[in-house]
């Protein structure tokens, strides 16, 4: 009989924050991990920590996923392991905070490229083996930005718009194959994220209560191996998301402007 310990999951964006604890969740069920990120010291360390702690088997492949080919390369280095993907995380992704007039092409194709680019085609990748073997699921981490378009952060929230849309399209697709699709919503979170997007002293943020990286990847992690579709995390963002629908659409975006501007 298949048991827990003969499944593996594969999380990118696992160096730190939501992903790395998307990790040890993973790792304290007896899961099998493949770890994905740029950065190999922090892979490397949490190997260690993961192994030692669960005895689980965890590998770890150090990438940039905006790269020329670097996902092929990196799905051609796991099929070399002679492994089956069960759980697919696409956690990998960045922001940037700017009005699109002053940002640069080169952070807006990084994001897209991350954000976008790498989540479809690994996606593409692994779920047509998932629906192969009858079984999967598949975590792509969104965010509450979403749901609207975000001034000072417009490509940003695009792309998160994107990776919401495309799940719950794919979702509705497979639904009767086995394997399930969920997109996660948090809302601000304490990670790095906040610190590599440049939005220290945002209104959104400023003084605010947020979670941990544990908090949001465990509602994530139980709401993925439930099926759910869409998981937005805490029960504010929860309802902020749902008013959108009660108040004008141009109205909304003028009040995503000024909670996004920085405080003086």
């Amino acid at each position: 009989m298949e048991t827990k310990r003969d499944k593996t999951a594969l999380i990118t964006g696992a160096s730190s924050g939501i992903g790395w604890e998307l990790a040890a969740l993973f790792a304290e069920q007896g899961i099998n991990l493949i770890l994905v990120a740029r950065r190999k010291k922090e892979l490397s360390h949490l190997q260690h920590l993961l192994k030692s702690k669960h005895g689980v088997s965890v590998t770890f492949i150090a990438c940039d996923l905006t790269k020329e080919n670097a996902v092929r390369r990196l799905y051609d280095e796991i099929s070399m392991l002679n492994v089956h993907i069960d759980y697919l995380v696409n956690n990998a992704g960045v922001g940037d905070f700017a009005e699109f007039t002053h940002s640069t092409w080169n952070k807006n194709k990084y994001m897209i490229d991350l954000n976008i680019k790498a989540l479809t085609e690994l996606t593409g990748m692994y779920i047509p083996h998932m629906v192969h073997k009858g079984y999967g699921r598949i975590l792509n981490v969104a965010s509450t930005a979403a749901f609207q378009p975000g001034p000072l952060m417009a490509v940003y929230y695009a792309t998160k718009a994107y990776v919401l849309s495309f799940s719950e399209a794919i979702a509705e697709e497979v639904k009767h194959t086995g394997i399930t699709v969920t997109a996660l919503c948090p809302g601000p979170t304490e990670s790095e994220f906040l610190k590599a997007s440049c939005m220290e002293g945002v209104r959104l943020i400023d003084k605010r209560q947020m979670p941990s990286s544990r908090e949001v990847a465990t509602f994530g992690y139980n709401a993925m191996m439930k099926g759910k579709v869409v998981a937005i995390h805490g029960t504010l963002n929860y309802l902020m998301v749902n008013l959108n629908r009660f108040f004008p659409r141009q109205l909304i975006v003028r009040t995503i402007r000024m909670i996004m501007k920085k405080k003086q």
